[in-house]
């Protein structure tokens, strides 16, 4: 006798149903900090995209959104987005407009 034939000897009038459990959403805490940099490239400029939650696959799916979009070349290392040239306000706006809150950082 399985556990389930023992509930029903316990409970004859429950009916059983299906059920399936809610997909979690994932959902940012906090902002996806913007900020610029040149130290350390050479004089080159970047823009790096810090405070990413989700694992590498998000984060590489991401990087390739906001890259396509601009139509410019980057990487991502280590929870970190760099992207080529100063385009803070671009990428806040793409970012924002997939639902991430966003922060610029300085200048």
């Amino acid at each position: 006798m399985d556990l389930r034939d023992q509930l029903k000897n316990l409970f004859p009038d429950h009916q059983e149903q299906e059920f399936e459990m809610p997909e979690e959403t994932f959902v940012q805490k906090e902002p996806l900090v913007c900020k610029f940099e040149k130290k350390g490239r050479n004089g080159k400029p970047v823009t790096l995209i810090e405070g990413f939650e989700g694992d590498d696959d998000k984060l590489k799916s991401l990087s390739k959104k906001i890259k396509t979009t601009l139509g410019i070349g980057g990487s991502e290392k280590d929870g970190v987005i760099v992207i080529q040239g100063d385009n803070r306000d671009k990428i806040m706006k793409i970012l924002q407009e997939m639902g991430y809150k966003t922060k610029r950082v300085g200048g």
